[in-house]
């Protein structure tokens, strides 16, 4: 891992072969230029003139492959397809002075307080400078107008948590800056934040449901509830919100993991509740996928529409296991973890296999993005002290920061930018 810098018609004509080359070479450029803004871009890091003329027809066919018709016909949204045998989500992290952020936190209002990470005196800003580089090809170029045209008359909604909403506000500042001041809105209905790209009729929408299925914590605002409840079969409630939908991304798993069994309502939350049965954390959470599962395949057309699923978000709380102090957590972290094998203990092993034994035997496509090792290596772009605190802290606290650091939520811009990145790359170029 790099560390920062110290600062065909019988009756046409016959074309000849330099006529030929000139036409390939034509279609290579266009190609090159639609699936991002120049060969930098695509590339993801500057260029030198030696590297542009080493940077052959070649490697942009190995990179994007071209284009299979019959492939994408059945593949919604496709424009291109990613490099055979390539898996984007296995690599490293590479410091990016020059193309990294994307965006200025003081630029995109939508950004909640709570990561706001400069706004509320974070001394460091490297966090926001890594780039993600997959091992053994490149993500395309986040670009804005071709999501923007694609979504042109659709629905692309985040259902989940907090951190679903983090992605969610990330997909917008990512967007928001090529549309004029007067032709986008934001607006919350409850459980429903919709962002408005008025010129192109098009929304990216955020839905509150922590554990997808109804829960006793489904109240966008006071939620905060140590004795949780699910009815794990039961959706309705939330997905009668997410119908019409063109593209969904879905997550849930923090909410989950309270370190007990879970609690199974097999009644209604407005009768006496008294059908309450515990449940291992894995059994439930499967039982609960399953129904989420069972939702798509009777209301996603996988010839019209696209489905995503987020993977396990980790948080930082014992530094020990990174090499740091023995009471430490991710409060004063300013670099990333460079051990590849790392994988902390907030991440359940045994949640990842339920996700894919689910999601494996659904009749319809749905597309995991797994941002869980990656966002491994991330100690250091979590909002840790630096955010809007929900209530005043104690002497105590001020004290001993590392005692109210959040590490769970991330600063934006950051890592859940580079998570919509994956995202648009399986979107286009699956």
């Amino acid at each position: 891992m790099k560390s920062p810098p110290p600062s065909s018609s019988s009756s046409s004509p016959r074309r000849s072969p330099f006529s030929s080359y000139l036409i390939t070479l034509s279609f290579i450029l266009f190609v090159a230029f639609l699936y991002g803004e120049d060969f930098a871009c695509v590339l993801r890091h500057p260029f030198h003139s030696s590297e542009i003329q080493e940077y052959s027809a070649s490697k942009v066919k190995d990179d994007f492959a071209a284009v299979d018709e019959k492939k994408l016909a059945v593949v919604p949204f496709a424009v291109g397809q990613g490099k055979k045998g390539c898996d984007l989500f296995e690599g490293e992290w590479i410091y990016d002075e020059e193309g990294r952020p994307q965006y200025e936190e003081e630029e995109c209002p939508y950004i909640q307080p709570q990561l706001t990470c400069q706004a509320h005196g974070r001394p460091d800003s490297a966090y926001q400078h890594w780039r993600w580089q997959p091992r053994r090809c490149y993500l395309p170029s986040f670009n804005a107008t071709l999501m923007l045209e694609n979504l042109r008359g659709k629905r692309m909604m985040y259902v989940g948590d907090s951190l679903n909403r983090g992605q969610f506000v990330s997909m917008v500042c990512l967007l928001h800056r090529i549309i004029p001041g007067s032709a986008k809105s934001m607006e919350t209905f409850d459980s429903l934040t919709i962002f408005r790209a008025k010129d192109y009729n098009a929304t990216i929408e955020f839905y509150w449901a922590p554990f997808l299925v109804e829960s006793n914590s489904d109240n966008a605002v006071v939620h905060r509830i140590s004795d949780r409840i699910v009815r794990v079969r039961s959706i309705n409630k939330h997905a009668q919100h997410w119908k019409g939908a063109d593209i969904i991304v879905f997550n849930t798993y923090l909410w989950w993991m309270t370190g007990q069994k879970m609690k199974i309502l097999r009644g209604s939350f407005n009768g006496d509740m008294k059908n309450i049965v515990e449940m291992e954390t894995e059994e439930a959470y499967g039982l609960a996928l399953r129904r989420m599962v069972k939702w798509v395949e009777k209301n996603m057309d996988p010839n019209q529409t696209r489905v995503f699923f987020t993977s396990l978000s980790p948080s930082h709380e014992m530094s020990l296991g990174w090499g740091g102090e023995p009471d430490g957590n991710c409060y004063n972290e300013t670099t990333p973890i460079k051990d590849p094998n790392y994988w902390g203990r907030s991440s359940s092993k045994g949640i990842m296999r339920v996700i894919r034994e689910v999601f494996d035997k659904s009749n319809v496509p749905i597309t995991v993005i797994n941002i869980t090792q990656l966002s491994e290596y991330r100690n250091d772009a979590h909002t840790s002290i630096y955010k809007k605190q929900w209530s005043p802290l104690t002497p105590e606290q001020l004290a001993n920061p590392k005692s109210y650091a959040d590490c769970v939520h991330w600063c934006l811009p950051g890592l859940q930018d580079t998570w919509n990145e994956l995202l648009y790359a399986k979107l286009f170029f699956p």
